[in-house]
């Protein structure tokens, strides 16, 4: 690595060696990283530390081996935690502050790596560094980065009410990762002597909103970025999490505890299953062999029919064997997606793909439907919030929220809320990455295609428009990869085991464009076994995730091989 930098420093004028350009591309390439060694131990560490407006409340040594991945031991590190911008909010009376966790290698190699959490944030997670995918084997800490992790301006005890403070609504939004980028860059000059040669963000969920955020807002900050099951239109999904769940109402069979209908009996577990076996009856070989996993998404979308594939029920049979008429009709709006009265569409469509029968699936349309996403809604993207009265009426609020009336309110500002939030949560200029790109910087996008709350038709959309922003072609500095049955950021009968950081590195650091990623299926010998991982798929089973919108397609071979697979 270090020659092919240096003959490429020496071969150009450019030779500041972070910004020289490769010859086979018009667009820059950055240099490589190079490795250094913590100064000292932990605690004189400690005593150096400063930075405005932060507080380091402990500074740790962690010995080798503390800290385990897929079972094998972490090398020794530092462990930081702390917290910038304490305040108290003048609105709801609470002390906010954005806390913190930082975890320095002894051994570095160069490299900053942010950790973006998920769902309502409000937690400081263990700082390793997911590197994509379910069941990790690896993580960013132990390949020798320093890693940063953050709660993004709240405590989980502030959750899902921190909605009503403004600046918090902020934090979350974009200004935590704004606020923190910097401090952690000086944390690693102080504690190795010099500033990260390159920086990298990965998050999935609200972690790939994050992830997409950076990639418009922080573009100078961050070398490479992967955003994984990417939330980055959150208002909208939540939105759109609401009407499915009022679709279900309309032909659930009973009632909950507190008398509203109980969407799980509108969509039972046999049900799914019954329309799952269906998709794959019609999907399955269209990518050129019958493996359980439907490639070829876009082609089920016109192969596939919930009206006509899936048997209709006569009389009052409700025994999984068939759907009513009114279940077809209710099932197919959650897949079409939310609209208003008028038929104007509030999110994106969903494919029907074979990760309807996976657990997530129910998890996220049958509860966090109700609980979760209208929380969020209420206090958070509606401006301005809700009553903190409503929190014990969240599933009524979601049954009854009005596509017409309350829906527009992400766009709202209001007095103190001088900030939408779809202003606040969304990446500006979604397409127009320009800084990005003319830097030499990468990004990576992975979704499921069986992700029940983010779509990924609404992604490959993104990508679509990405693509027509750059002349018809995005692939030199952006790729989208979809993972065939994969839930939210995992699980699922799936191959959702990979490593998006190793070959973001190469692409970023040497020019080595990822034409393909392998996942792994998690069968029962796996070292994190997914137990939706079909027991007739055989063991160690890989696919090629293709950069989009190339599909992987059987050529012939072992059938659990990815190289028995070609992107086209």
């Amino acid at each position: 690595m270090k020659t092919s930098v240096i003959a490429l420093c020496v071969s150009t004028t450019l030779a500041a060696c972070g910004g020289a350009v490769d010859s086979s591309s018009p667009l820059p390439r950055l240099s490589a990283a190079t490795p250094a060694t913590l100064a000292g131990n932990c605690n004189a560490l400690a005593a150096r530390l400063a930075f405005a407006n932060t507080a380091f409340t402990s500074v740790q040594d962690v010995p080798a081996g503390t800290l385990k991945v897929a079972g094998k031991p972490i090398a020794e590190h530092c462990v930081i935690e702390g917290q910038m911008n304490q305040r108290v909010s003048p609105v709801d009376g609470k002390t906010y502050a954005i806390g913190f966790e930082m975890r320095l290698p002894v051994a570095w190699n160069g490299r900053f790596f942010y950790q973006a959490n998920g769902g309502l944030d409000g937690n400081v997670l263990t700082a390793t560094g997911e590197i994509g995918g379910g069941g990790p084997l690896n993580d960013a800490l132990n390949m020798g980065f320093a890693v940063i992790s953050s709660d993004a301006g709240h405590s989980s005890s502030q959750n899902p009410l921190f909605g009503l403070d403004p600046q918090a609504r902020i934090d979350y939004g974009y200004n935590a990762v704004a606020t923190l980028t910097p401090m952690a860059k000086q944390v690693i000059r102080i504690a190795y002597g010099k500033t990260p040669d390159r920086s990298y963000f990965d998050g999935c969920s609200n972690g790939g909103r994050h992830a997409m955020v950076a990639a418009a807002r922080s573009s100078a900050e961050y070398d490479g970025i992967i955003a994984g099951d990417p939330g980055f239109h959150l208002p909208k999904a939540a939105i759109g999490e609401m009407w499915g769940a009022q679709q279900l109402a309309k032909v659930a069979t009973a009632t909950t505890a507190n008398g509203l209908p109980d969407i799980k009996t509108g969509f039972t577990a046999a049900e799914r299953q019954l329309v799952a076996a269906r998709i794959i009856a019609k999907c399955d070989s269209l990518d050129g062999v019958s493996d359980g996993m439907v490639q070829d998404i876009k082609a089920c979308q016109a192969n596939f029919s919930l009206v006509n594939d899936v048997p209709t029920c006569t009389g009052n049979v409700r025994d999984g064997s068939c759907l009513t008429t009114a279940q077809k009709d209710a099932i197919g709006n959650v897949f079409s997606g939310a609209r208003n009265s008028a038929g104007t569409a509030l999110y994106a469509s969903f494919p029907f793909d074979v990760g309807i029968d996976g657990a997530n699936w129910a998890l996220w349309k049958q509860t966090n439907a109700i609980t979760l996403d209208p929380a969020a809604a209420a206090f958070t993207f509606t401006t301005p919030p809700q009553s903190a009265s409503l929190i014990t009426q969240l599933s009524s609020y979601a049954l009854n929220f009005s596509m017409d009336n309350d829906a527009p309110k992400i766009f709202a500002t209001s007095g103190a809320y001088t900030e939408a939030a779809w202003s606040f949560m969304t990446p500006p200029d979604e397409t127009h990455l320009s800084a990005l790109k003319q830097r030499g910087a990468k990004l990576m996008v992975y979704h499921g295609t069986s992700d029940p709350v983010f779509s990924s038709n609404d992604t490959t959309d993104w990508y679509q428009r990405l693509m027509a922003e750059n002349g018809g072609d995005a692939s030199d500095f952006a790729r989208l990869y979809t993972v065939a049955g994969m839930n939210h950021c995992s699980g699922g009968p799936t191959a959702d085991q990979f490593d998006m950081l190793t070959p973001l590195v190469a692409w970023v650091e040497q020019g080595k464009a990822p034409d393909s990623v392998i996942a792994t299926a998690r069968d029962a010998g796996n070292a994190i076994p997914n137990s939706e991982v079909p027991a007739d798929w055989g063991a160690g089973r890989t696919r090629p995730l293709c950069p989009y919108p190339k599909v992987a397609r059987f050529k012939g071979g072992d059938v659990n091989s990815a190289a028995s697979f070609s992107c086209s």
